[in-house]
């Protein structure tokens, strides 16, 4: 358990009730995230209230109805995942911001723009984020809010996601020991070996990622390999 000082409140409302726990903000938010914690470990009461702040208990009668139980570490996980949590102004900051990342790296990783067709840095992405003014949900997972930002963004900056094929020619002097990182950063469409030793190869990846692969090629073969975007 948590000391009341280190918890936040977790709140879910059914019907014109409201079901509440105290909770530490981290372990609750990696529950709600998917990860293994003991419900135990991230409350500081093992009680369930109507009203937490001022120390009102949920009724038996409503937990067994609501919830079919009286346990309430049981109760107390379904608040969590099914809730809200009322997090401090630094805490939700924090959050917002880790989750505006992801968005960011998800979309700089798999878009490009279509009238030249390289990546848009994630700079470019957060200011038109930005301009579009969208708003980010701390809670909602990466994948769901992505298409909602790339639809808002889109009149701003020309955006779309897109997979490119990029074909490779390794020379024999750095092909067996790099053929396999480079065939791994992508699907490998296909690949032959040729009589001189060198390797060629066609590798389909997001199309964001297409500087990370030129970077990944030219370090392993020291710039001597020949890339092609297909």
């Amino acid at each position: 358990m948590v000391s009341l000082d280190e918890s936040v409140i977790a709140r879910l409302k059914k019907g014109k009730n409201h079901y509440e726990v105290f909770v530490e903000p981290e372990g609750a938010l990696a529950l709600k995230k998917g990860d293994d914690v003991k419900i135990e470990d991230i409350i500081a009461v093992e009680s369930i209230f109507s009203d937490a702040s001022q120390g009102e208990h949920a009724a038996e009668t409503d937990l067994v109805n609501v919830f079919g139980t009286l346990d309430a570490l049981i109760v107390a996980k379904e608040i969590i995942l099914h809730g809200e949590l009322q997090l401090t102004k630094e805490q939700r900051k924090r959050i917002l911001d880790e989750k505006t990342k992801r968005i960011v790296s998800t979309i700089a990783q798999n878009a490009i723009n279509p009238q030249t067709r390289t990546p848009h840095p994630p700079s470019r992405i957060e200011k038109a984020m930005e301009e579009a003014k969208v708003h980010i949900d701390p809670f909602k997972p990466v994948d769901e809010q992505v298409m909602i930002v790339m639809k808002a963004i889109r009149p701003i900056i020309p955006i779309r996601f897109e997979e490119v094929q990029i074909a490779v020619k390794v020379p024999g002097e750095y092909a067996p020991k790099s053929y396999g990182e480079i065939a791994r950063f992508g699907t490998l469409v296909k690949e032959e070996w040729q009589r001189d030793g060198s390797w060629v190869g066609v590798i389909k990846m997001p199309a964001g990622m297409q500087n990370d692969f030129y970077g990944l090629v030219n370090h392993l073969t020291k710039g001597d390999a020949e890339t092609k975007l297909l």
